[in-house]
Order: C-alpha cells, then structure tokens, then sequence
C-alpha cells in the first residue's frame, strides 16, 4: 500500500469518566496503514509520561510508565484497520488531563489530542474495623459518601445484609422506605446528616441473627459504590436467660398443677382453685415468654399472633373444664359464650396485623382499591367489636331486652358473614384481586349453609337420625374450613410468613367450626372432659413450651433460628388440639357408647340386666303373631339401640341441663 498522506482523528470534544470505570481515547483514520514501519505512542502531554507504545507490529507494555501498567491496552486486532484508540482500566482522579496520540509511517506521521476533562467520582466509605456489642444494645454501621453529586441528587443508598440477601433499609428519591419485617423497628437513617452524605445505619435492640456482614451500595446517575460493615456479638442478654427461665416455669407447672389436681380432691374449693391454676399460670408463663421473645428474636406478627394466643387460649380450656359446672353464674351461658369471645378477640388481633401489612406497602395501590380494602377492613372490626360486646353483656348481664335482641342478631349474622369478609379483603390486600370474585360468587351459598336450620329440617322434616346431621355437618366443615386455609396459602403466598400465616388460619377456622357448632347444635356437649383439659392445659403447653427453649438454644449456639417462624409450631398443636375437640363434640354419642360397652364388660350382670330390659323394649307390640316380622323387628331395634340409647341419653341431658362428662 502506497499512502500519498493521512489524518488522524480523535474525539469531538473533552471526555467526562467516572471514577473507577473504563474510558477509550480515541485515535484512528480513515483507511488502513501499512504495519511496515508503523508506530504509535501514547503519550501524558502535561505530565510527559509514556502511557503506551505499538512498534514492529506489536503492543510495547514494557515501555510504558508504571501507573499505566495493565491499565492501558491497544485494541491490536484493529490496528490493521486503522483503530489505534487507547482503553483506559479502572480510572483514577490523577487521570484527568490530556493525551496526545503519534502516529509515525515510513513517510509521514500525525496526531491528535484527547483530553479527559472531569472524573466524575462516587466515593462510599464504611467503618474500618469491626463493630462489636451484646445483644439488645444499640449499634452504628457507618456509610459515608463522599460525591461532587448532591444528596437531593443521589438516586438510591440501601442497606443490605448479606447472609440471605434481605433489604433492610432503602433511601430512594428522597423518601425512606420501609425495612423488612424482621428488621422493621429497629433501624433507621440519621436524617438530619444525610444532607452531609452520611448515610449511616442504627441498628437498635440488636440480636444474635443480625451478627454478619452488610453492604451499604449508593447508586447516583450512572455512578455506583459500595461500602461494608462487619458486626460481630459478644455474650447474650439477660432477656434470654429471662425466655429460658419462664419456658421452664411453664413446663413444670403445667406438670405440677396438672399432678396436684388430678391427685388430691380435699375439697370443692381448692378442686376449682388447682383447675383454674392449671388453665391459667402456665399459659401466663408462656404469653411473657413471647413477649420477651419478641423483644430480642421474634418479630411482629409471630409475637403479636403468640402472645395474643396465650393471653386468650385460657376461654378455650375454661370451657372444656370437668368442673365448669361451679363457676359462679349461669353455666350455660358461660360455656356458649367463651369460645366465641375467644374466637372475636383473636380475629381482631390476628386482622389487625394483616392490615398493618397491607398499609405498610398500599402506596402501590390504586385510592379506590385502598378505600375498599380499608372499608373490609373496618366492617370486619365491628362486627367483631358487636360479637365482643354482647358476648360480655351476656357473661355479666344474661338479661333479655330489646338491645339484647339487636345485639343477638347482628351478633349472630355477623359470625357467619365473617369467613367471606375475611376472604376477600386478603383477596384485595395482598394482590389477588381476581380471585376475591369468586369468593363474592359463593357467598349467599355461604350465607345460606350456614343460617340453615339444620336441626328443624333434619329432626322434624326429613325425620333423620341425629347421626345424619351430625356427618353431615362434619362433612360442611371439613369442606369450609380446607377453603379457608388454602384460600389463605392463595391470598399470602406471596408474603414471607404465608406458612406462620396459614397456621393462624388453620387454628382460627378450628375455633369457628367449635362456635358454629356450638350454635347449629345447641344439644351438644364435650365429652371426656378430664382428657381433654389435660391435653389442652398440659401437653399442649409441653409442646410449644419446649419448641421455644429448643428454638433459643439453637439461637445462642449457632447464631441461626432452626425453625424461623414459631407460628408454625404453636399454632400446629393448637390446630390439633382443636380439631380433636371438634370432633369429640360431632361424635360425643358413639364415644359415650363405646365408652359404656367398654364400662359394662367390666360388670357382666349389669350388662345382662341392660339387656334383658332392651329386648323388652326392642320387640314392638304391634307384631306378636308374625314371628318373621318380629325376628325383622327384632334385628333392627338391636342395629339401632346404640344410636337411641344415646339419643335419649342426650334428651334427658337437655331435660336436666346437666354434664355429659
């Protein structure tokens, strides 16, 4: 190739870099030159230093100066197109200033001139040395950062720990956003200093889970930077030793009491006095364990959805005592109206948290659809408020009236409204807007299972057995109460505590099906009281009791929680608990039966003596000259005497008002 002459060419204008980026100098012409006695340098014009050198056909990094080194590279296959621009690596402050480009041939050489105007630098800087502290003492994790960019102008500074990636706290366009739950609370920026570019974190009542490494990143324009914080713990609180202590409380008494009132019967009084301090002391011991709990490890909805539990979950086991027959007042009343109250109590407290989630992220919300969703909300709190009101009227006053009447009514269409009310506000809350149709499609069903007067169609219409009603009706809740729970997993399966959730859900829909029993049936009782308080106050207690203690000591040694969410194991058990108790009132006749056969095998001659009576009974008088159909009669009167023993068991139960137990 024969050059009669070229130009060579650089950029339009200055360059402006970031700091800690890559830049290209560009140096080029038109068309290709020959290799042959080509040269090119690159050369720092204010500081006359060599940044980099192309000679006999190949890259000369040995001449270049030493800041230069592996950080200034020919593009060499495009020399031969004739591309002799410059990559600058990771760009320093020093960096700015001007660079001339030579180009030699055999005959005639060029340049230009490349200046680096500005280096435009995002500087973040982080505590240098570990921080320290026990647990429940406040730290500092320091971020500063230093930029010509003003604050106002800084698009992002987020906070994140590292060890599972979560978001603790986010400063985006001048706004503070809210941090994750675990960490909700207890951290905040220094407002008044981010003005100054100190971005530093407060992390208050610290815990044995916040131990780890975190990651202060600030995002301006096009610019970004990071800057680390180590904290590191030392020892535990005495709020720990405070949470292994009263789980232990809790185990041994509900072991002590439990002993003193099963064995020793002196009077009456102190029968009722052990009673009510086996349904009481422990569940007191475990409702201030979570609560401390709460304070150094748990975070909102496990300890406001545990603590609200243990404080109510006393009205269950009142209601299944042996002896609730001398509890002061009308124990009728009492008995119907505990459960319920527990069941209004809880829901409040449980939706009231849902809700305070659903606020905490409405800002993504359309206005009409927090409008609707905060009118759900607050529809859902009166009639629980109504349900509480007249529950404790009832308790306190068992008068009639015409407010009383009111209060019933409400009362009672409002408990059955309820589970559809719920369902669609966590439809609408938690962005599964669609499916909240479909709840609103089966509501009048719903509404029309449930207001039906299943005795008066089964008994007196249909004239059906009560053990029709009964699978019946076990049938319904089973059916209900699975759509429930998984309308739950549905409407929260985005959030990170859908399965604690779904365990709350599971409990409280037990309670509803007790309630709704109770009310649909009102001739049913609880039998085998004596089991069933034990399991209640007693097992119930050892179980959770111990998933605690298991759940802190895995805390303190490995600086993890096992199970992360205790939701799952307390109200797991109690969702237990419940639903035997639920279905210990469905089939209260047969286990009473199967309990008297067992009885009478014990005693023979009160068993023959049972049975020579039933077959008196059986053979009716209308068929005493057909020997077949009084064999037939015969037949069917002992396939039915189980299931008409019990029913006139029942009656005379409802005749005398007394205790199947």
């Amino acid at each position: 190739m024969i050059c009669d002459g070229f130009l060579v060419k650089g950029p339009s204008g200055p360059l402006v870099v970031p700091l800690g980026s890559s830049v290209v100098l560009p140096c080029y012409v038109d068309e290709a030159l020959p290799l042959k006695g080509l040269k090119v340098i690159w050369i720092r014009t204010d500081l006359n230093t060599l940044v980099h050198v192309y000679q006999d056909y190949e890259s000369r990094p040995d001449a270049q100066y030493q800041d230069y080194h592996h950080r200034a590279h020919f593009f060499t296959d495009q020399i031969i197109h004739g591309n002799f621009s410059l990559r600058l690596e990771n760009v320093r402050a020093g960096d700015k200033g001007f660079y001339r480009c030579k180009v030699y041939t055999e005959q005639e050489t060029d340049e230009t001139l490349v200046q680096i105007k500005e280096v435009e630098h995002l500087s973040v800087s982080g505590s240098d040395h570990l921080v320290s502290a026990s647990v429940g003492e406040d730290v500092t994790l320091n971020c500063s950062v230093d930029s010509h960019i003003p604050p106002e102008h800084i698009q992002e500074v987020s906070w994140r720990k590292m060890d599972g990636n979560i978001m603790i706290l986010v400063f985006e366009k001048n706004k503070i956003l809210p941090a994750d739950e675990r960490y909700r609370d207890r951290v905040e920026f220094f407002t008044d200093e981010i003005p100054k570019g100190n971005f530093s974190l407060r992390l208050k009542s610290v815990r044995t889970e916040d131990k780890g490494v975190y990651i202060c990143h600030t995002n301006a324009g096009n610019f970004s930077a990071n800057a680390t914080a180590r904290l590191e713990q030392l020892g535990y609180s005495f709020l720990h030793i405070i949470v292994f202590i009263l789980c232990i409380a809790a185990f041994v008494s509900a072991l002590l009491l439990s002993f003193l009132w099963c064995k020793f019967h002196i009077s009456q009084k102190t029968t009722l006095f052990l009673q009510i301090s086996v349904v009481f002391v422990p569940n007191l011991f475990m409702f201030f364990a979570f609560w401390f709990w709460g304070v150094i490890e748990g975070f909102l909805s496990e300890t406001v959805a545990c603590c609200a539990h243990y404080i109510l979950r006393p009205l269950l086991l009142l209601w299944a005592s042996p002896h609730s027959e001398h509890f002061p007042g009308n124990r009728k009343t009492a008995m119907h109206c505990i459960v319920h109250l527990q069941y209004s109590l809880f829901t409040n407290v449980v939706y009231s948290v849902l809700f305070k989630s659903f606020w905490e992220k409405s800002l993504s919300y359309e206005q009409s659809d927090r409008v609707l969703i905060t009118i759900l909300f607050a529809i859902m709190i009166l009639i629980c408020i109504t349900n509480i009101v007249f529950l404790l009227a009832e308790l306190i006053r068992n008068k009639d009236g015409r407010m009383r009447a009111v209060l019933d009514l409400v009362s009672d269409i409002g408990h059955d409204v309820l589970p559809p009310l719920q369902l669609i506000f966590l439809f609408y809350a938690f962005g599964a807007a669609r499916r909240a149709l479909f709840v609103i499609g089966v509501f009048p069903l719903f509404l029309t299972l449930t207001r039906y007067d299943w005795k008066d169609a089964c008994v007196e219409k249909l004239q059906c057995l009560r053990s029709v009603r009964r699978v019946a009706w076990l049938i319904f809740m089973i059916v209900v109460n699975a759509i429930m729970v998984y309308s739950y997993l549905i409407a929260l399966k985005k959030e990170k505590d859908c399965n604690g959730w779904v365990c709350v859900a599971a409990f409280l829909q037990g309670l509803w099906g007790i309630v709704v029993l109770k009310h649909s049936f009102g001739d049913l009782d609880l039998p085998f009281r004596h089991i069933v308080h034990l399991i209640g106050s007693v097992v119930v207690v050892l179980v959770n009791s111990i998933a605690l203690m298991t759940e802190l000591f895995l805390k303190m040694v490995n600086g993890e929680r096992a199970m992360k969410d205790l939701r799952k194991a307390v109200f797991s058990s109690e969702c237990i608990f419940a639903s035997f108790v639920l279905l210990l009132i469905i089939f209260e006749p047969y286990l009473l039966h199967v309990f008297n056969i067992f009885s009478q095998t014990q005693n023979p001659v009160s068993r023959s003596q049972q049975n020579h009576s039933f077959q008196n009974e059986a053979v009716p008088d209308e068929t005493p000259h057909n020997p077949s159909n009084q064999n037939q009669n015969a037949a069917q009167s002992f396939e039915l005497r189980p299931m008409l023993q019990t029913e006139e068991q029942e009656a005379g139960r409802d005749r005398d008002g007394g205790d199947a137990a």
